[in-house]
């Protein structure tokens, strides 16, 4: 299966209807993992997914998908998933979702030194991420960071 062409098919088809029932696409999936063909549609809605949200965009991807046959008629599994908790921050809706955010950023200065902060997003462009930390603000290059996700503070939670 040439799951790029898939993919391609798939967001086409797949990204109106999600946002119709006013969830937001943020990523498709198409590979081959646990020995079979899988389609994975991450969607996200504020205050989190449910189990009944992705029973829902299951529901409503099933028919047009069998009808489309985007991948010729090869199977596949359907799954319906959201980001995840720690999911990486990397495209320009990613950091507009993450705005007022704590996160984790992992990055390289021009340096060569590696650091870590943990601060809340306060602004972004193409190239820079600006962070508040301890009350102050800290930029960064994005094509410095290694990784940036979501803080979990385990300790605040009850």
């Amino acid at each position: 299966m040439d799951y790029a062409r898939v993919k391609e098919k798939a967001e086409q088809l797949i990204v109106p209807i999600v946002e119709s029932l006013g969830y937001e696409v943020v990523e498709i999936e198409c590979k081959y993992a646990n020995k079979a063909n899988g389609i994975t549609v991450f969607i996200y809605k504020k205050g989190g997914i449910t189990l009944d949200d992705c029973e829902r965009v299951n529901n409503a991807l099933d028919e047009p998908l069998e009808k489309e046959d985007i991948t010729n008629g090869a199977n596949y599994v359907l799954n319906i998933s959201s980001p995840g908790l720690d999911r990486p921050i990397v495209t320009d809706r990613d950091y507009e979702r993450n705005l007022g955010t704590e996160l984790e950023a992992d990055f390289t200065e021009a340096s060569g030194k590696k650091k870590k902060l943990i601060g809340t997003l306060d602004s972004y462009d193409t190239e820079t991420a600006t962070f508040i930390v301890k009350s102050a603000k800290k930029t960064v290059r994005r094509d410095e960071m290694k990784l940036l996700k979501p803080y979990i503070n385990f300790k605040s939670i009850n």
